[in-house]
């Protein structure tokens, strides 16, 4: 007599292993299916249409859709009245030496004598603050080392000054406006 089988004793059946991943269907490897689903895409076209976004990227799995759309840049031309200045007598204009245009090439005026340009990057002044008066205007006189603008780089705010004694023929920049590291500020005659 044989003697009565134990559960957990004994031989075990084992399933094998499937041959194929039952949760993804089965392709020939030389058919891959196509993962474009125009119909993700009209959606997201149709969000980016409604919604201010600019672009939209979905990623599943292997499968990654952007949308985007270009801004439109509108540009608008202002009309600028030209500024009609009375005649003066001939007495009443002071005889200066010439000075170089303001549009003129930055590189001319960097070589100018007279041009006190930007020590660094950063945003120029012609202030102390919002509600002060400039340091200096066209015709002002100045002396040597004394402050002309401030330049602000990373928060510090650093004293332009006069490099020679003289009176400022021209201002280049305005109040508040980013500055290059050599660009002219301003001519000293």
């Amino acid at each position: 007599m044989t003697p009565p089988r134990r559960p957990g004793h004994g031989s075990r059946r084992v399933n094998p292993r499937p041959q194929h991943d039952c949760r993804r269907p089965a392709v020939p490897s030389n058919n891959k299916p196509d993962p474009f689903d125009p119909e993700l895409v009209r959606e997201l076209a149709t969000l980016i249409a409604e919604t201010d976004l600019s672009e939209i990227e979905v990623e599943k799995g292997d499968l990654r859709i952007r949308v985007a759309r270009e801004r439109a840049v509108q540009q608008v031309q202002v009309p600028v009245a030209a500024a009609v200045a009375p005649p003066l007598p001939a007495a009443a204009i002071p005889a200066a030496a010439p000075v170089p245009a303001a549009d003129a090439d930055p590189k001319a005026l960097a070589a100018h004598p007279g041009a006190v340009l930007s020590p660094m990057v950063g945003t120029a002044y012609r202030k102390p603050s919002p509600d002060a008066k400039t340091f200096v205007e066209v015709g002002s006189r100045v002396e040597s080392g004394a402050r002309v603008l401030l330049v602000e780089a990373m928060k510090t705010f650093n004293d332009i000054v006069a490099p020679r004694a003289g009176t400022v023929t021209a201002i280049f920049i305005e109040d508040g406006q980013p500055v290059e590291f050599g660009e002219p500020l301003l001519l000293i005659e």
